[in-house]
């Protein structure tokens, strides 16, 4: 049996900086299991804090990245609400890297998921304390106390004690046991699946928030680093007379590669690093210097070439995925009805409005980091592996994130500040240029998919073959990994939601000539893409309304239980779907020029539906309204579910729209927001957001499962007004923007 444990003043102040006085309360909570588990005799191993202090603040430490998407207030919601709290004492604070907090790592959309039930026994357990030191002080039983709204109610006399006034007597309260907490009945939630201003919104709205790259601590030295064109090249020669009479730069220094070992980390790219005594000097010195560059053997790379091979490759038989079933090829014989299609997805990248940022001050025996990181375990880890400094000397501050999607969970950044710092002996801050971001970045991975279905006389599917080629995020840690792993494919390829009597699904190779990274929605970016807008191809060639055709392809209502502790529901997908449909009017006739496409996916446990709905008047595509469902089980802040699925849309349409990453020579070509443009303010739709109620139901993903509808739903919505079918991504190459 796991307790929640009191903490020891003297080692809290210690380790966090926070004030002495109040209850501490603790737990370690794994992510992956969440349960609580004993803490180690004399050691404090907690995810995280709960601090009720004498003026009745209660301040959260904070083990999850804030990068927009409302983490640390949601989180804190679900303490408050059970503790019975007044919002207006909640505070945060971000907690530093380290193990001692489980994962925490910020992607997956899975923070919620896994830590909404340790955080409701956290706020259940400090008002049970509070229960108990207000009985005794009035000498009643604890069932005569109840706690509302940050006070101890004596039910027979309506007395009441502030929180703050029981900080004392409650600290001397032994800690009770998880067995005897009580949690609150959905319909008692007083925070919970309701709207809440978020912990930070004075901060951001002010101007205090303090991101990665605003740091500063005193002596701290500015470096902008020119790195290879080309993936993983080296510098030959450098001349750097014109950089040394920029006013401000002080140091020149050449950075060998850091290669990680095989299986972990993200080591860094190298080049040249101009250092300087303010961010301008350094900029303006790296565009000085005339490098000769080893470009390697990624020099030939050409990335409308390798997708071309990826079209032969898919089109020829590829590696059975498991799972398959039946005979696709006899039901293709068997079938007068065949339609087949490839649908392509350029590379993508991250392109978040904060740019990659590190700020770290090498100590002789110890490293402090101060960074925008989504994972600072990780870079923690790697930071001990690359430099030789014990773990527990190493310090990662994690600030706010302006913006993530995946990029911010590499830590090459992190490693290239620290790599100098120890190189001046002094702080040291590297900023990275846009041009930086897009030029040398992880990269989402280009995909070609080819389907060929089958179609009985009544409309029904018969055969489903689906091959797919998309270099694997593997690759990033394990060379010559040139097959989509099966957690890859698992990602809306072998899961999708049809009953397929006869469905097979080929893995054709695919070799990687960039560093692939992970980004919003990953690998369901492109499954949702080839399956929905196959399926709306499959609905024209039988003549069936999509809506419809959409529900006879996933059949009755059944439940797949698979192997998470979340099985997936058929009926729920198909009410997410029937609800968009309703949302937008599905069916009515529209303006001419004008027409909609429907699509659906499920991702990170979580059901979604999108109609979309465009305009194409003389070649131009102008998309004029959303409607997106979302089934995410309990929702735990709908303000920012909502929010989070208003820039899903977007981010989706920026996707379709204009996003790609091409290479010339082994070189991106991209260079800024000039040319790997983005969803404008005046281009924006109007979205339409719905939240079904499924409160009775654990909470699943919300940050990335808005986006894989989306470019389908908008190339299915111009072939409907327009006639014309688009399979390749973005539609700026077609013309239509």
């Amino acid at each position: 049996m796991s307790k929640i444990q009191q903490i020891n003043r003297r080692d809290f102040v210690k380790l966090f900086g926070l004030a002495s006085g109040g209850i501490l309360l603790g737990c370690n909570v794994s992510s992956d299991t969440k349960e609580f588990i004993p803490q180690v005799e004399g050691i404090f191993t907690p995810n995280l804090f709960v601090q009720i202090q004498k003026d009745g603040n209660i301040i959260l430490l904070a083990s999850r990245s804030e990068m927009g998407q409302g983490i640390r207030t949601s989180l804190a919601s679900a303490i408050a609400d059970e503790l019975e709290a007044d919002w207006k004492y909640i505070a945060v604070k971000q907690a530093t890297g380290n193990a001692k907090y489980g994962n925490q790592n910020t992607d997956g959309s899975r923070s919620v998921r896994t830590l909404l039930e340790p955080m409701r026994k956290m706020g259940a357990t400090a008002k049970m304390m509070l229960i108990t030191a207000a009985a005794k002080k009035w000498n009643i039983a604890e069932t005569d106390c109840k706690a509302e709204n940050h006070f101890i109610i004596n039910k027979n006399t309506n007395d009441k004690i502030f929180f703050g006034d029981l900080v004392d007597e409650a600290a001397k309260v032994k800690i009770p046991s998880e067995e005897s907490l009580t949690l609150k009945k959905v319909e008692d939630f007083k925070y919970i699946g309701k709207t809440l201003k978020s912990v930070d919104l004075k901060d951001f709205t002010h101007g205090t928030a303090t991101y990665g790259i605003d740091v500063r601590i005193p002596n701290m030295k500015f470096a902008a680093i020119a790195r290879c064109p080309v993936t993983f090249g080296s510098v030959k020669s450098v001349d750097d007379t014109s950089t040394k009479k920029v006013a401000g730069v002080e140091n020149i220094i050449q950075l060998d590669r850091i290669v990680p070992p095989i299986g972990q980390f993200f080591g860094a790219l190298g080049g040249v690093a101009v250092i300087a005594n303010n961010t301008w000097s350094a900029l303006q010195g790296k565009l000085g210097l005339d490098i000769e560059w080893d470009y390697g053997e990624n020099e030939s790379f050409d990335s409308a070439e390798f997708q071309e091979k990826l079209t032969r490759r898919v089109h020829e038989k590829g590696k059975l995925v498991p799972g398959s079933s039946g005979n696709v090829f006899a039901a293709f014989k068997d079938s007068e009805n065949t339609i087949e299609a490839a649908y392509t997805v350029p590379f993508l990248v991250h392109a978040p409005m904060e740019v990659p940022n590190a700020t770290a001050w090498f100590k002789e025996d110890e490293i402090e980091v101060w960074a925008p990181v989504q994972d600072p375990q990780t870079a923690r880890a790697e930071l001990a592996h690359f430099f030789e400094i014990p773990i527990e000397k190493i310090t990662i501050n994690v600030t706010f994130l302006g913006g993530g999607f995946g990029r911010k969970s590499k830590s090459d950044f992190v490693v290239e500040a620290v790599a100098l710092s120890k190189k001046i002996k002094a702080p040291i801050q590297v900023v990275w240029t846009r041009e930086d971001d897009i030029k040398q970045s992880f990269y989402h991975a280009t995909s070609v998919q080819y389907l060929k279905g089958s179609l009985s006389a009544d409309g029904k599917v018969t055969g489903w073959l689906q091959r797919v080629a998309v270099p694997s995020i593997t690759s990033s840690f394990k060379p010559l990994s040139d097959y989509a792993s099966g957690f890859e494919l698992g990602q809306g390829f072998t899961n999708n939601p049809y009953k397929l009597d006869n469905f097979r699904l080929e893995n054709a190779k695919a070799e990687s000539h960039l560093r692939i990274g992970w980004l919003r929605s990953v690998v369901h970016i492109h499954s949702g893409f080839g399956n929905n807008s196959f399926v709306d191809e499959l609905a024209n060639a039988a003549n069936i309304d999509p809506v419809q055709f959409h529900l006879n392809l996933i059949g009755k209502d059944r439940i797949i239980q698979g192997k998470s502790d979340y099985p997936y529901s058929t009926k729920r997908m198909k009410d997410v779907l029937k609800n968009t449909a309703k949302m937008s009017n599905w069916g009515l006739e529209l303006p001419v020029n004008h027409g909609m496409g429907i699509a659906i996916h499920y991702s990170f446990y979580s059901y979604v539906a999108t109609v979309v709905e465009v305009s194409v008047k003389n070649g131009n595509v102008k998309i004029e309204n959303i409607w997106t469902t979302i089934d995410c089980g309990l929702a735990l802040n709908k303000d920012n579910i909502k929010n989070q699925l208003e820039g899903a849309a977007i981010f989706g349409m920026s996707i379709a729209l204009f996003g790609k990453i091409s290479t010339k020579n082994g070189a991106v070509e991209q260079n800024n927001f000039f040319d790997y443009q983005m969803t404008r303010m005046k281009d924006t739709p109007k979205i339409h957001i719905d939240i079904m109620d499924k409160m009775h139901e654990p909470p699943t993903g919300v940050g990335e499962p808005g986006v894989p509808v989306m470019a389908p739903a908008i190339c299915n919505a111009i072939f409907n007004a327009s006639g014309k079918r688009y399979r390749t991504l973005p539609l700026v190459d077609e013309g239509l923007v």
